[in-house]
């Protein structure tokens, strides 16, 4: 029984060892948090949802993310014709 304790034991410590985010990883992070902040200023800025406001935030949104250095949002995909 302690046999299986000690491994069961090891085994968890050495999966917490492993857990921790890697620099790329922490700085995807940061980079989608940034991203996410600069989507709810571009929301807050323009909140109404006319082709107007719709357009002034989406260049609201570029001109946050190429601040930012971080890549531009895809464009929506619009439903096809069928």
């Amino acid at each position: 029984m302690t046999r299986a304790a000690f491994v069961f034991v090891t085994a968890f410590l050495v999966g917490a060892a492993n857990a921790e985010a890697t620099q790329q990883g922490q700085q995807s992070l940061h980079n989608w948090k940034v991203m996410d902040n600069c989507a709810k200023q571009a929301q807050a800025a323009y909140p109404d949802f006319s082709a107007d406001a719709n357009a002034k935030r989406d260049a609201k949104l570029k001109e946050c993310l190429s601040n930012g250095a971080l890549p531009p949002r895809q464009p929506v995909a619009q439903p096809g014709s069928r």
